[in-house]
């Protein structure tokens, strides 16, 4: 059920996203889903990928830090209240959302949203008990 992230420690300067983005092209790496967040003298690059293993190699390999977070992959109905309704259940039960991040998916009518929570497995227990749909790591890495 959970999905491997890789996130990036960049320098907030000029160049260094498209760096990223080079060195995964060249090594053949396609980007599913991405999220930046900067501070004033960095910013973490969060991506989920078709390969975590080549891209973590080739970022490493050009000197890049880079880390493996495991988050939730959840199918969200593309309806006014879809994303509420995913969130109350996990709020009723004291699960906080540290971030999270859209998905595109062409071949669903719903939409993907990327979570992280501290407690996965209770979210993942949460979210089944309330019949919403988590997506398997190797699905999301396929889309």
């Amino acid at each position: 059920m959970r999905v491997e992230q890789i996130s990036i420690f960049l320098e907030n300067k000029a160049g260094r996203l498209a760096e990223v983005t080079a060195i995964l092209r060249d090594a053949n790496v396609n980007i599913r889903a991405l999220s930046l967040a900067d501070t004033t003298d960095f910013g973490i690059l969060r991506l989920i990928v078709n390969n975590n293993q080549v891209a973590e190699k080739a970022l490493k390999d050009e000197g890049f830090t880079v880390g493996k977070t495991n988050v939730l992959a959840i199918e969200v109905a593309d309806v006014p209240g879809g994303l509420n309704n995913v969130l109350d259940p996990l709020t009723s039960s004291g699960i906080n959302v540290e971030y999270m991040y859209a998905f595109a998916n062409p071949k669903s009518q719903n939409a993907i949203m990327i979570f992280r929570f501290h407690d996965l497995d209770k979210a993942i227990s949460i979210l089944d008990d309330n019949g919403i749909k988590v997506i398997k790591g190797e699905d999301v890495y396929n889309l």
